[in-house]
């Protein structure tokens, strides 16, 4: 009696494990259905321009942004943004409080092993932010070993500024960051350059301050659940509007068109 309830529990369990293998290996395979049986995409985004933030009329506007709504209404859902916390974009994409983390994220290493990501789309480099009356001492990152930096937490910046032995400080955000460094709080700031081209110096809201020593580069990628197949869905929707001369065009439109990645041959 004991071997054949030993045997019936065995078979229970088996089972239990071939249905976990089944759905929780392929649990995020059909993210494209899942989105448009919602009918909307939710992408998890900070303020970061000129990726994604709001304009004037307080609609969220920029490459990344404009790019999303373009990819919504190519699958056929509505878009909505969400505001995350950058440290915890893995945790929101797997609780499903959001679909996809889509603003300008650097595909390192941690990303990709922990998200299906997109090919690349834009080319990047992780910059030194300070006033621009003091610029001219801080060109290399050897020089800039002296400073106080403000760094968005769980950032590539971050991660370069900490290669590159400085002392940091965590913000939210890389628009904190750089209030850090106009305030005074902070004597410099690492942020993606991208950012730093749209946001400091002449004709910008932060026009005491400037970028100077390159510390890394990188690319861009958009980042979707573990075996999400939106991530296949959004490299063929990039192949097309590079085709058409979209993503060009949006580009252009925020003054980063030489950065675009535009072959996805690869």
């Amino acid at each position: 009696m004991k071997r054949m309830l030993a045997l019936a529990l065995a078979l229970v369990m088996a089972m239990s494990l071939g249905v976990c293998f089944t759905s929780c290996g392929q649990k995020n395979a059909d993210d494209l259905a899942y989105v448009k049986d919602k009918g909307k995409l939710v992408v998890g985004i900070t303020e970061f321009e000129p990726m994604d933030y709001k304009d004037a009329d307080g609609k969220w506007v920029g490459f990344d942004a404009d790019t999303a709504t373009a990819f919504a209404q190519y699958i056929g859902v509505d878009v909505e943004f969400v505001l995350i916390d950058w440290d915890s974009k893995t945790f929101e994409l797997d609780a499903k409080n959001i679909d996809c983390v889509w603003n300008g994220m650097t595909l390192i290493d941690e990303v990709k092993s922990a998200m299906a990501t997109s090919k690349p789309y834009f080319n990047n480099a992780q910059v030194v932010i300070v006033r621009a009356d003091v610029a001219d001492q801080y060109k290399t990152a050897e020089a800039c070993k002296s400073l106080r930096f403000a760094v968005e937490k769980g950032s590539a910046g971050q991660a370069a500024a900490v290669a590159n032995g400085f002392t940091c400080t965590e913000v939210a955000d890389q628009q904190a960051a750089l209030m850090e460094v106009a305030a005074g709080t902070s004597d410099a700031a690492v942020i993606d350059f991208l950012m730093a081209v749209a946001s400091v110096g002449e004709g910008t809201g932060y026009s005491n301050l400037t970028y100077t020593a390159s510390l890394a580069t990188e690319e861009y990628g958009v980042g979707f659940r573990k075996d999400s197949n939106l991530a296949d869905k959004l490299n063929e929707f990039f192949a097309a509007k590079a085709a058409d001369g979209t993503l060009k065009q949006i580009a252009d439109k925020y003054g980063i068109g030489e950065y675009l990645i535009t072959d996805y041959s690869k």
